[in-house]
C-alpha cells in the first residue's frame, strides 16, 4: 500500500522511532530539502546520461547515493556520511577545476540546459545545507555539514564544466 493514513493529522514518523513528529519540524524540513535535491539530481542524471556525459552522470549518481545516507542519518539510522565522501567530493572539484578558468565575476545560470539544471541543483544543495544546520539535531555531524558544503561547490564546478564542454560561453551580470 502506498499510504497508511498515519500522516493525515500533520505528523510523521522517523526510522526506528515510535514518536510522531510534526511535519513542519526543522528536522523534517531538512529531510524534505535533501529529498528535493536528490530528486532534482535525478533530472540532472537523466540529462547527463542522455547527452553521453559519463563523467557527470557518474558524479551525480554517487552524490545521489550519498544523499540517501544523509537522509538515513538525519532520520536516525546508523549510516553516516564520513570523511571519505567529503574527500571524494574535494577530489572531483579539484579535477574539474583543472579544466576550467577561474571566474572573474559571478556567472549567470543557464549557459546550457544541462548547466542550468546543475546550477539549480547547486541552489537546492545550499538550501538543504541551511535546513540541516537549522535542524540543530544531534545526528548532524561535522562531516555531514562539510559534505553538504562541498556538494554545492562540486555542482557549481560541474555546471561550469558542462557549459564549457558544450562550447558555450558564460555570461556575467552587467551591473
Amino acid at each position: 500500500m502506498l499510504y497508511t493514513g498515519k500522516g493525515d493529522d500533520g505528523t510523521t514518523g522517523l526510522f526506528g522511532v515510535c514518536e510522531r513528529f510534526s511535519k513542519d519540524d526543522p528536522l523534517l524540513e531538512a529531510l524534505g530539502d535533501v529529498d528535493e535535491l536528490n530528486s532534482w539530481l535525478g533530472v540532472c542524471y537523466a540529462k547527463a546520461d542522455a547527452n553521453g556525459g559519463h563523467r557527470m552522470s557518474t558524479i551525480i549518481r554517487r552524490v545521489q547515493e550519498d544523499l540517501f545516507v544523509v537522509q538515513a542519518q538525519l532520520a536516525g539510522s546508523d549510516k553516516k556520511i564520513g570523511v571519505m565522501q567529503v574527500e571524494r567530493l574535494e577530489e572531483e572539484i579539484a579535477e574539474i577545476e583543472k579544466q576550467l578558468t577561474l571566474p572573474t565575476s559571478f556567472v549567470i545560470a543557464g549557459a546550457t540546459e544541462s548547466s542550468a539544471h546543475l546550477d539549480y541543483a547547486r541552489a537546492l544543495a545550499r538550501r538543504a545545507e541551511r535546513s540541516v544546520v537549522r535542524a540543530h539535531s544531534d545526528v548532524v555531524t561535522p562531516e555531514m555539514l562539510k559534505y553538504l558544503n562541498r556538494l554545492s561547490s562540486v555542482l557549481y564546478a560541474s555546471a561550469r564544466f558542462v557549459a564549457q564542454e558544450s562550447g558555450v560561453g558564460e555570461d556575467s551580470p552587467s551591473y
